[in-house]
């Protein structure tokens, strides 16, 4: 079990602290990274939650902070930069921010999620480095998750810190309109083309092959795929329909989530003229 607001350390340069937000999305809560030992990079300071940023501030025990880096803005990641930022006088850094204009009605909106006060003092394009004391962290854009996704190499270990792109525990959700499949597919096949050593992500323990484990996340997305195909065989379907069928054995709290991946993968096929939409309908065309 992963104890909620201790320091554990993962390797010399990298340490983490759970934060106290478990949930069928989050699995045990959100896990917040530490690079360096002198002075530190801060990855992902989670939610706003005062027992975090406590546990975070005892953690630090003192050091300076050169970075708070932010891999995406989910109210579970990006939201603690603020209290973290006014305690330690760090500059937040990372990902740009995201603000979907949703109208007034956003009930059960996977996007109201977003953290809407997220404003950084620096914004990291593909490619960008933040450097401390013996540690490197190059930003790598991984759009998919979200269009505003960035993973963290550390370029000293061969650690990276995946955030939410690649998980230890799940598969990611991608939900439309924000999350798009095409670009996550694109982004799983980048990494799968790194040589990165391990991945740390926010949810779930490390991952220990991550050229494997990639590997298993897209052709997981392939086989889903050929599922909803092999679903709309019989006729068209509405994506409920399509949940019942493939997800039968999944939590039904998820299944708000799997009808967005479904979406999500049928938007992608649709751009590929595989399937049309026919209202809240969906139709083979190839």
């Amino acid at each position: 079990m992963i104890p909620t607001g201790q320091l554990v350390q993962m390797e010399p340069l990298v340490a983490r602290v759970l934060a106290p937000n478990p949930s069928p999305f989050t699995f045990t809560g959100t896990q917040t990274h530490l690079v360096g030992t002198r002075d530190l990079a801060v990855i992902d300071p989670g939610p706003d939650d005062a027992r975090h940023i406590d546990a975070l501030l005892a953690a630090i025990g003192g050091r300076p902070v050169s970075a708070i880096l932010i891999t995406h803005t989910h109210h579970d990641h990006s939201p603690g930069s603020r209290p973290l930022a006014a305690a330690t006088g760090a500059p937040i850094i990372g990902c740009a921010p995201l603000v979907l204009d949703l109208g007034d009605d956003m009930a059960g909106r996977a996007d109201a999620a977003f953290d809407k006060d997220y404003a950084p003092d620096r914004v990291l394009a593909d490619g960008e480095q933040v450097a401390g004391e013996g540690w490197t962290l190059t930003a790598i854009a991984t759009p998919g998750h979200t269009s505003n996704h960035l993973v963290f190499a550390l370029e000293d270990s061969g650690a990276l810190f995946s955030g939410d792109h690649v998980m230890g525990w799940s598969t990611t959700v991608v939900m439309p309109p924000d999350g798009d499949m095409t670009d996550y597919m694109a982004s799983l096949a980048m990494l799968q083309a790194r040589d990165d050593r391990i991945y740390y992500p926010a949810h779930g323990e490390p991952v220990e092959n991550p050229t494997q484990h990639v590997r298993h996340l897209a052709n997981h997305r392939r086989q889903r795929e050929g599922q909803i195909l092999r679903h709309l065989e019989s006729g068209p379907a509405d994506i409920p329909a399509m949940v019942a069928a493939l997800y039968a054995g999944v939590d039904v709290r998820l299944h708000r989530a799997a009808g967005g991946s479904v979406r999500a993968h049928l938007i992608d096929l649709a751009r590929r003229g595989l399937v049309a939409a026919e209202g809240e309908m969906w139709r083979r065309t190839g």
